[in-house]
């Protein structure tokens, strides 16, 4: 969101800047300010705990596959759009192995 230094107004995509709808300020074309397009996506990364990373995080009861244990160590991440849950993610504090939960 962009905010108009003169009038406090909130400002719009216009072309290649920024416009404020109710006193015409243009931000952006030609001057030294940036901004960001709303169609400009990043590439997001999938944080992979591995080595000693996981200490420190909470634990729970899940049985793990690999070698029956049942504390695992577990953390949230978004992966898709905001409006879907977020996927909850498993490391067993034995063996290390990780998994999802896709309940």
């Amino acid at each position: 969101m962009e905010f108009c230094p003169k009038c406090k107004s909130l400002m719009f995509p216009v072309d290649n800047s920024m416009k404020c709808r109710k006193c015409g300020h243009i931000k952006g074309s030609g001057s030294s300010d940036t901004f960001v397009s709303r169609t400009e996506k990043e590439n997001r990364e999938v944080t992979v705990l591995e080595g000693e990373v996981d200490q420190g995080l909470p634990t729970t009861e899940a049985k793990c596959q690999e070698c029956g244990h049942t504390v695992a160590y577990w953390w949230l991440r978004q992966l898709r759009s905001a409006d879907e849950s977020e996927t909850r993610f498993f490391k067993c504090t034995k063996c290390g192995a990780t998994w999802r939960d896709y309940d």
